[in-house]
């Protein structure tokens, strides 16, 4: 059976960093790209950034995550994380990971959403 399990969130100020792992049991983990999605109060989930089986990475919001944010694998430990620097009242969301059986998640490439496993979410709070 498959476990996705997502850890690390919580209520930080603004400024104030966290970083949240995603980690995964029940199947090998090195065949899976990975992604983590968010979705904020009242809005509909977007996606954070991707990595892929080489660990090679892809951010959303160039200008307002990629400074901020880092995706990260531990294929040891089967475990993704989200380093998040520079917290923003905005970055409030429910964090998901996500796991697709291809080298890279098909909505990293554009494509439909396609991801076989995904976590329970975790609730990040950034207050001002």
């Amino acid at each position: 059976q498959v476990q996705v399990l997502e850890t690390g969130g919580g209520l930080v100020q603004a400024g104030e960093s966290l970083r949240l792992s995603c980690t995964v049991s029940g199947l090998r983990f090195d065949d899976y790209g990975m992604m983590w999605l968010r979705q904020a109060p009242g809005k509909g989930r977007e996606g954070v950034a991707c990595i892929n089986t080489n660990q090679e990475t892809f951010y959303y919001g160039t200008k307002t995550v990629k400074p901020r944010f880092t995706i990260s694998l531990d294929n040891a430990k089967n475990t993704m994380y989200l380093q998040m620097n520079s917290l923003k009242p905005e970055d409030t969301a429910m964090y998901y990971c996500a796991a697709e059986e291809a080298t890279i998640p098909s909505t990293c490439r554009g494509g439909t959403n396609q991801f076989e496993h995904w976590g329970q979410g975790i609730l990040v709070t950034v207050s001002s």
